[in-house]
């Protein structure tokens, strides 16, 4: 009975006419679901060593569109932003989206230590800003620019260190492309959630943007990113599957 009820709170919460954040949460849920499905499908038509990236791929939409249904629920039911909910599916994706550049990189020499390096600086920024947002808000500028020494650090190993090397010296401009591409997404697609952070009442942008229209776009921003990051593995992993098999024939 009792898994019956949670059953309906997280599938049958119903949204308001009008409520743009509550249909934004539905949206990116169904669109993560959908990309789910879609990445481990593909994961079974991609060369071996590829399968490992896809499965990560499914992964990371797979968590964030269960993630989402409860944020819907909790929205629908509260109309308060699931900042906690958020927080749990950051930490368990934003690492993995870090696995995804050792994946690709490991045939061209990437060790464990810039896999470890990069699952650390993730867990450190989302663990200092969580602490931020909620636990020190009176200062969260303080917790913000601490936070923000993790993404610096992520920051550095794709655009500029270890990371950036390997692909350079892959001599492989289909792995180059697509590194360049999960570049972007760090340096454009991650920007919205400092702006977001900063947003918070004691923010340094506290009250020029509404709680509602933050929840939109963190909403919008995640199924962007985590799709998008996605779907350039993919790219890359279908390539790079068809030049092998054009060579084997």
């Amino acid at each position: 009975m009792n898994a019956l009820v949670n059953f309906e709170s997280l599938f049958l919460a119903q949204l308001q006419s009008g409520d743009y954040v509550g249909f934004t949460f539905f949206i990116g849920s169904m669109a993560m679901l959908a990309a789910t499905v879609f990445f481990f499908v593909q994961m079974t038509r991609v060369d071996g060593k590829w399968k490992d990236s896809m499965l990560v791929s499914g992964l990371i939409t797979g968590i964030a569109a269960v993630h989402y249904f409860y944020m819907r629920s909790f929205w629908a039911e509260n109309q308060a932003s699931p900042t906690e909910f958020r927080y749990i599916d950051w930490i368990l994706t934003v690492p993995l989206m870090c696995v995804e550049f050792y994946l690709i990189l490991k045939a061209f020499g990437a060790k464990q230590g810039l896999l470890w390096r990069m699952i650390f600086w993730s867990i450190f920024m989302l663990v200092t800003g969580y602490l931020g947002e909620t636990v020190f808000r009176d200062a969260s500028p303080l917790w913000g620019a601490i936070s923000t020494i993790g993404y610096a650090a992520i920051f550095y190993d794709v655009w500029f260190g270890p990371a950036k090397k390997l692909a350079s010296n892959s001599n492989d401009p289909t792995l180059q492309k697509a590194f360049r591409t999960l570049g972007w997404f760090i340096l454009v697609g991650w920007a919205i959630y400092p702006i977001g952070y900063m947003a918070i009442p004691g923010g340094l942008l506290s009250g020029m943007l509404s709680p509602e229209s933050m929840d939109i776009i963190y909403n919008i921003g995640d199924a962007v990113n985590k799709i998008g990051f996605g779907l350039v593995i993919y790219t890359l992993a279908a390539s790079k599957t068809a030049q092998t098999s054009a060579a084997a024939a």
